[in-house]
């Protein structure tokens, strides 16, 4: 795998991960690459420069401060809530109803299940990151 800085036509940086120069290439060529601000597919590597550091972050350390605020969130979400996985339509619905005890709790519901609960007024909102998942 390599990884190429990229700029669009219209000036925006971004970067990929290829599986080589001949496959950034065959994927351009195909109009499969594409600036996730513009969505311009003239796309073409940018200059580059070895990264090179004398102390390494670890991978799933925040490289920007959106990262690092969706953390955050994430952190406060997971401690402030009970997660519920797969059971999270059913949960809100029986809580909505009067059936379960009201709690704060956060999980995973299919679109329809989702769509479903919002069009009978039970008050969700989807998170703006995947869940972790969670294993005995």
């Amino acid at each position: 795998m390599i990884r190429y800085a990229l700029r669009c036509d219209n000036g925006h940086d971004f970067d990929g991960w290829f599986r080589s120069s001949e496959g950034f290439e065959t994927m351009r060529d195909a109009g499969q690459v594409a600036c996730g601000q513009c969505g311009s597919v003239r796309v073409d590597r940018g200059l580059m420069a070895p990264a090179v550091t004398e102390k390494r972050a670890p991978l799933t350390a925040p490289r920007t401060p959106a990262e690092a605020a969706l953390e955050a969130l994430r952190r406060k979400i997971e401690d402030s809530s009970d997660y519920v996985g797969l059971s999270f339509a059913e949960e809100a619905r029986a809580m909505h109803d009067g059936d379960r005890p009201a709690r704060a709790i956060h999980g995973e519901a299919r679109p329809e299940e989702a769509r479903r609960l919002i069009e009978d007024g039970v008050p969700i909102a989807p998170l703006p990151f995947l869940p972790r998942r969670r294993a005995n």
